[in-house]
């Protein structure tokens, strides 16, 4: 009889905002159902979704509204490097659709 391992999905949401906060902050973060609503409203506002099990466990230590460590700094800018480049590929698609 073979098992299936379960896991319990798990969500972080981070915010940075230059001037704002000094560093990243957690704004959202929960497992299971949870986990599933911060999905679900990342994928309405077309936020991108960076998966990383690994940075999730270290980032759902921290408390709501808790800016991130400075150990997580390269890590979290990965992510922010991620979305970076998504955005440039999605203006640069909306550029060309409005050229035709």
């Amino acid at each position: 009889m073979s098992e299936e391992k379960f896991t319990r999905k798990e969500a972080i949401a981070l915010t940075y905002k230059l001037g704002r906060f000094d560093s990243p902050t957690v704004v959202a973060k929960g497992k299971g159902k949870t986990a599933e609503n911060i999905l679900a409203r990342a994928n309405e506002h077309d936020v991108p979704i960076y998966e990383d099990p690994n940075l999730v466990q270290l980032l759902g230590q921290l408390d709501l509204n808790e800016s991130i460590p400075e150990e997580l700094y390269e890590a979290v800018a990965e992510v922010f490097a991620f979305i970076y480049r998504l955005d440039q590929q999605h203006a640069q698609k909306y550029r060309k659709n409005k050229e035709f």
